[in-house]
């Protein structure tokens, strides 16, 4: 089950998983449209997929699409917490409206999910859960706070809930991407060519990351491969979260 599944880092993961041999994956996202594309393109990967449009503020309807998930592929093995919510802003210019709206999706909508999921894992006595979150959610991210503070509580979730739900077999883990490009993050992240420069710059391997990387590290994470791994946030970022302030470029 992948939230935010019709694009980007969602649906380049729920290709990789049908890759993988997964013999089904329901996506799940907002726009209806963009998950019927993207589920032609998971079918071409060879997996049974299946739709549902939701917003994962409304955890009536979280609880519809576990329930829809289950119907179709019988149990739940792996959820992935990729639907978010962000836009660069300075904290003075941050609305009441604005806070909320990413902190409804980014943390509330994360619980929903994984409390829906979780209660079917416990049944099942196994599973897998990981959550998207961000390297800067542990020391703060100027222009996302906003985001980065939704994102802690998901990290600090995550590691309570791995403690509380190992006696049911189920693991939950966090991945923290690094800069990568996708036609989300190149649309309201990174738009200009000269700040695409300059991020590129600051990354200890000189290049951004891939959609395909950070899946990668996702289906690792939910995989029987990373069977003793819980509470752990893995961060895959090419060395960018230890660079600061542009130090290394003035010692060259």
């Amino acid at each position: 089950l992948i939230t935010g599944g019709g694009t980007g880092l969602g649906k380049v993961s729920a290709i990789r998983f049908a890759e993988l041999g997964a013999s089904g994956i329901l996506i799940a996202g907002r726009r209806e449209e963009k998950l019927k594309e993207a589920a032609a393109e998971i079918e071409n990967a060879v997996a049974a997929v299946e739709t549902f449009a939701v917003d994962i503020r409304d955890s009536n309807r979280v609880e519809e699409m576990v329930n829809r998930c289950v119907e179709r592929f019988g149990r739940i093995d792996v959820l992935l917490n990729n639907a978010a919510g962000n836009f660069p802003v300075l904290a003075e210019n941050l609305s009441v409206n604005g806070w909320n709206a990413v902190v409804n999706i980014v943390l509330h909508g994360t619980f929903y999910c994984t409390r829906a999921a979780g209660l079917q894992m416990i049944k099942q006595k196994k599973g897998s859960i990981v959550s998207v979150v961000h390297p800067q959610a542990l020391q703060g991210g100027p222009g996302n706070v906003h985001s980065v503070s939704a994102k802690a509580g998901v990290i600090v979730m995550s590691r309570t809930l791995a403690v509380e739900w190992a006696k049911y077999n189920i693991r939950v883990n966090t991945i923290a991407p690094g800069p990568f490009r996708s036609e989300g993050t190149d649309k309201n992240l990174w738009s200009d060519e000269q700040l695409r420069t300059k991020i590129a710059e600051a990354i200890p391997v000189g290049r951004f990351g891939t959609a395909e990387e950070m899946a990668n590290a996702i289906c690792y994470l939910a995989s029987d491969y990373a069977s003793y791994i819980t509470g752990h946030m893995l961060v895959v970022d090419g060395g960018w979260s230890l660079e600061r302030e542009g130090f290394l470029p003035l010692m060259k």
